[in-house]
């Protein structure tokens, strides 16, 4: 072998040696290990996962009275306080397509449904008039198995058996969770849980 091609062997080595480690902190800086969670994350997706880090309730809330739930739509999550602050929890969402579809503000849950039925609004059926009139509580409904009423008619935070969904641009105007999330946060909250969209 010549000195040149022991040269290149060198060079090869060092540039691979390079190219590892300058991988290496992206490794290191991978998401929690969470099958679900990763299975959620299209490219889309993984471009918010800075906002998946904890918040305090301050600054959106005069107190955690019945609860509190913090919908951000830009990032796609939900923050809930418990109402003695011992409880807090952190879900990845689904949001509204448009922004025409998004509303922003203060609610509260008014109605909690496990196993609910889905009509789809007058607006939906009009955009998507192939759509059914009613759709009964089971795999085919897009409400998942829970599901929280907000004071605005129409609005709910639900779970939702299509996962691709999460993290997502893709609901009519609800926030969705995965059915774990739904039915953890279902028990949490109560009748005038505060819900705060922003």
């Amino acid at each position: 072998m010549s000195s040149s091609d022991r040269g290149g062997i060198s060079r090869r080595v060092v540039l691979g040696g390079v190219a590892s480690g300058l991988a290496a902190p992206a490794i290191g800086q991978a998401i929690p290990d969470s099958t679900e969670f990763e299975a959620a994350l299209d490219q889309g997706a993984r471009r918010n996962i800075s906002s998946f880090r904890s918040m305090d309730w301050r600054p959106y809330f005069d107190d955690t009275r019945n609860g509190a739930i913090l919908v951000d739509l830009t990032s796609r999550v939900l923050h809930y306080w418990s109402e003695d602050r011992s409880i807090y929890r952190l879900y990845p969402t689904s949001v509204p397509m448009s922004e025409d579809l998004t509303r922003r503000g203060r609610t509260e849950v008014v109605r909690k449904v496990e196993g609910p039925s889905w009509r789809p609004t007058p607006a939906m059926r009009q955009r998507n008039p192939e759509w059914p009139e009613f759709v009964p509580p089971g795999p085919d409904n897009p409400l998942g198995t829970h599901a929280l009423h907000l004071s605005w008619e129409y609005y709910r935070i639900h779970g939702t058996h299509d996962t691709r969904k999460i993290g997502r641009r893709s609901s009519n105007g609800c926030v969705g969770l995965y059915n774990e999330h739904i039915a953890e946060l279902f028990g949490f909250a109560r009748l005038g849980t505060q819900v705060l969209l922003i």
